[in-house]
């Protein structure tokens, strides 16, 4: 057997930068080794596969022993290409030691520059180089070891360096020379031996703990929960990227920059970034010092940035799509140091996807695959009303990070972020610069500002990905951390804003605003997003139907591009208001007590639901509308124990002349110890039939209202938590009786449909016998997944499904997206049941799994003809039934 292959060599391209790559060398592997089949100059180095990292930690977080011998033989091959020796004093070779997961996660794990110095090897350094050049590089070693390797607190060194700093009246790192350089260096050993720590001066003992850290920050809590946010899942762990050392730290001809081949933030076509003259690529991302705008490299260093913009344009043209560039120049010289497909708002991925297929760079089907869901999400995200009325509340205006308005409460830590979400507050997170511990209270933000950093730093590289506004570099802001205050100066007067207060973002204008301003809803109609829709229309098989209970929602739903009703919650029209629920109450308080008086209130509640089809059955004039009968439990409708249930017990009483004790034990008695597989559904239309046969006689009467006047209706009438084939029979008795009533008192015969919900396992098993009956099935996929797995969605998510995901026990929450083998399988067997019994068997999902992109995919590839979601999701689930068909024809092909 060949011995496994852990490392593979990027200098001469050993990737074709596929998925399979990606997978095994991760994105800045995979890129690096496709950059060098490009020919473009890339500092040599070698990438541990993500295998390596899923067997680090079954060997307990331990480097496989073999490992050391293929990293000196893969070391050897960049010391050749270089002329330099790894832990030589003349000649030193240093490197880097980089993450690199398949999926692309910005300052969430960790990496360690400057590798192979020591105290005599900085002193050969500094002879070859230049003293205050090798000082710089071995005082940001000991800094990155200490924190990232040896876990000693961050602050530590930065309270050593902003010490000196403070002494020597400087504001910067490069205003420091060779003296302070080894004034720091002495600092940061004395830092060491009060942890109890020490720098190894043995080279490869640094490389081999710095590979080893790296594996170690695939778990490394904001790693986690990146993962967790952005339900990333299924990743055997990260690769390791061994990289040369090339140095923009040398002085005025040196530099380091990022840079995207489009602006990440509105999509223009133009080369955006930053760059900053003498200093090395964390100087950049981390925010430390504001960096200058990339185009001023055209006055800095004209030749490199001509190489650049040629470099990035044929990247982007390559890989067809907008690149996010990390480059370093040294002395003069050019290097790549890793590209990716760059982060970007949903602005700007519309546009970019635009423009590339107007490019010809792509073609239509590329340009829908582009747009991710969450881009479309982001652009149905309210805007402010307007950006004239706040200017006199303006506090500041820093870069425009990433566009796009947020409201909240003011806050200055990531954990109090956190905090006030959980409290159902929105805030708006205010740092000096955000690191990637920040990544929780980030996330819980509606919007982020930092007093420093620029348009490619953490916060705003991290925000955009979001979707978040953000406002960078806003310097005139003043932190207090102690006192939990914000100052600023405001038409020539001190302000102060305490934690708690209301501030507003403009991410478009870099704006910052006192107060909580007025927003709207977005348009989602017409232009840019018009065009790519039609696109996306083009491409999907399935229709995309929408969740519905009020005619309001339904124009909504409509304008949305909605193509009919896939549910309709009938029980959701009896609490829009007092009037209602009470007559609801009454209702089933006569169905217990067998009152007299029970006509009289179920004729009141079909007044309400026929008013309610109405309106809906014209929002959706010409489309499909699906009813479900009434589904919950009786006692869902009334108060819980205490004052308010003795109240209603005591009314009740009075208007139907029973005793308060004999109506508090009927109501009492509908409680259920297992709701959820009590008394509800169907099965609560077979013991109150006159329910049933109430809402049929309300859908029917007002589709033939409707009808009279003009308008087109299309019915289907869904009985819920259907089991067995008896229950179905029941419920198309009741409410075909209902429609003859109906079409002798009117002289209309409107047609219609009946169908079921499928979220009971036996009722999948026995979808052949149901389909004989039924004119459609609609999978009710909540209930589904809890009858399957045998859980209580509302427990497990708070008692243990966080416990689950977390550890990998299951790869994803089963309630966000469909368990397609489990679950998955019950609706597969139920298709093919069904359609076997009845080909031309309407089949839809009306849970919420519908407005889930990857759900949606398996549901396109089972056969259903549609899905159902929310009003405000069905742009999303029309994008993603287009990706799901035009990645099935592909895969076709």
């Amino acid at each position: 057997m060949a011995p496994i292959r852990r490392i593979y060599g990027f200098a001469r391209g050993s990737s074709d930068g596929n998925k399979s790559m990606k997978e095994l060398l991760g994105g800045k592997g995979a890129y690096l080794c496709e950059m060098a089949r490009c020919g473009l100059n890339v500092p040599p180095g070698f990438t541990i596969t993500t295998e390596v990292c899923e067997e680090f930690y079954a060997n307990g977080g331990m480097l496989p022993e073999a490992l050391k011998t293929e990293v000196k033989a893969a070391v050897a091959v960049v010391e050749a290409d270089m002329g330099l020796k790894f832990g030589d004093v003349n000649t030193p070779l240093l490197v880097s030691v980089r993450s690199g997961a398949a999926v692309s996660m910005p300052g969430m794990m960790d990496t360690v520059l400057n590798l192979g110095l020591n105290d005599a090897i900085v002193e050969g350094f500094a002879a070859k180089y230049g003293a205050r050049f090798a000082m710089d590089c071995y005082r940001r070693l000991m800094q990155m070891f200490g924190d990232v390797v040896l876990e000693i607190p961050h602050e530590a060194f930065e309270a050593k360096l902003a010490a000196l700093k403070g002494r020597k009246g400087v504001q910067y790192d490069v205003q420091l020379d060779a003296d302070d350089l080894r004034e720091l260096i002495a600092a940061y050993k004395q830092v060491y031996a009060e942890h109890k720590q020490e720098l190894p001066q043995d080279p490869w003992q640094q490389l081999y703990l710095g590979i080893n850290a790296v594996f170690k920050s695939w778990n490394i809590p904001r790693a986690i929960k990146y993962r967790e946010i952005n339900k990333i899942t299924g990743l055997k762990g990260t690769a390791v990227n061994v990289q040369t050392m090339v140095y923009g730290n040398m002085g005025e001809s040196s530099g380091t920059g990022v840079c995207f081949t489009r602006n990440p933030a509105n999509g223009a076509s133009e080369l955006f970034g930053e760059f900053l003259i003498n200093a090395q690529g964390e100087d950049v991302v981390a925010g430390i010092r504001t960096p200058m705008p990339i185009k001023l490299m055209a006055d800095v260093m004209p030749p490199i940035y001509a190489e650049l913009v040629a470099n990035t344009t044929m990247l982007e043209k390559h890989m067809k799509d907008m690149q996010d560039v990390e480059f370093t120049v040294q002395e003069g010289r050019l290097f790549m140091l890793q590209c990716r497909s760059g982060k970007r708002t949903g602005t700007a991925a519309l546009r970019i996807a635009l423009e590339l297929q107007a490019e010809g760079i792509i073609d239509r089907d590329e340009a829908v695959l582009m747009v991710e869901p969450r881009h479309l999400d982001q652009l149905l995200h309210p805007q402010f009303e307007s950006d004239k009325g706040y200017a006199k509340d303006v506090i500041t205006r820093g870069l425009a990070a990433s566009p796009g308005a947020a409201v909240g409460r003011l806050v200055f830590s990531a954990a109090e972020a956190e905090e006030w979400k959980a409290r159902g507050e929105r805030v708006i997170l205010c740092r000096h610069e955000t690191s990637p511990e920040d990544v929780g209270g980030m996330h819980a933000a509606e919007g982020i500002v930092t007093c420093r950093g620029g348009m490619t730093s953490h916060a705003a590289v991290v925000a955009r990905g979001w979707g978040k506004p953000c406002v960078c570099g806003c310097e005139h802001l003043h932190i207090d951390l102690k006192t939990k205050t914000l100052t600023f100066e405001l038409h020539g007067a001190e302000v102060r804003l305490r934690e708690g207060d209301w501030v507003s973002l403009n991410g478009t204008s870099g704006e910052v605003i006192n107060g909580a301003q007025p927003l709207k809803a977005p348009e989602v109609t017409g232009g840019d997003l018009g065009k790519l829709m039609a696109w996306v229309d083009k491409a999907r098989r399935l229709r995309v139907l929408a969740n519905v209970d009020t005619p309001e929602d339904a124009a909504i739903a409509r304008a949305n591009g909605a193509q009919g009703i896939g549910l309709c919650r009938t029980e959701h029209m009896f609490f829009s208001t007092h009037e209602r629920i009470a007559a609801m109450r009454r209702m089933i308080a006569e169905e217990e007590l067998a009152s007299s008086h029970k006509l009289e209130a179920l004729e009141a509640l079909k007044a309400f639901q026929r008013e309610d089809f109405e309106g809906i059955f014209k929002a959706m004039d010409g489309l499909p509308v699906t009813i479900r009968l009434l589904d919950p439990p009786l006692h869902e409708f009334l108060p819980q124990e205490g004052p308010a249930m003795a109240a209603l017990c005591r009314q009740l009483a009075g208007e139907l002349g029973a005793s308060v004790e004999r109506v508090e034990a009927r109501l009492n008695g509908l409680r259920e110890v297992n709701p959820m597989m009590g008394l509800r559904g169907c099965r609560l239309g077979i013991v109150h039939p006159e329910i049933t046969d109430m809402q049929a006689t309300a859908i029917l009467e007002a589709a033939t209202r409707v009808a009279a006047a003009g308008g087109h209706v299309h019915p289907h009438i869904m009985v819920p938590l259907v089991a067995t084939t008896d229950e179905m029979d029941h419920q198309l008795h009741v409410i075909h009786a209902a429609a003859k009533r109906v079409a002798a008192a009117t002289g209309e015969k409107v047609p219609y449909k009946v169908g079921t919900m499928i979220e009971v396992p036996r009722a999948a098993l026995q979808a052949g016998p149901l389909a004989e009956r039924a004119d459609f099935f609609s999978f009710g996929t909540n209930d589904l997944t809890q009858m399957t797995y045998g859980i209580s969605r509302d427990d497990a998510q708070a008692k243990f499904l966080t416990t689950y995901t977390h550890n990998g026990i299951l790869q994803s929450d089963p309630f966000d997206t469909l368990d397609v083998v489990g679950v998955g399988e019950m609706v597969r067997i139920a298709v093919e049941r069904g359609r076997a019994a009845k080909p031309d068997l309407e089949l839809g999902i009306c849970g919420e799994h519908g407005g889930d992109p990857n759900s949606i995919a398996f549901f396109n590839k089972v056969g259903l003809d549609y899905v159902s979601c929310s009003p405000l999701r069905v742009p999303i689930a029309r994008l993603a039934a287009a990706q799901a068909a035009i990645k099935a024809a592909a895969k076709a092909k």
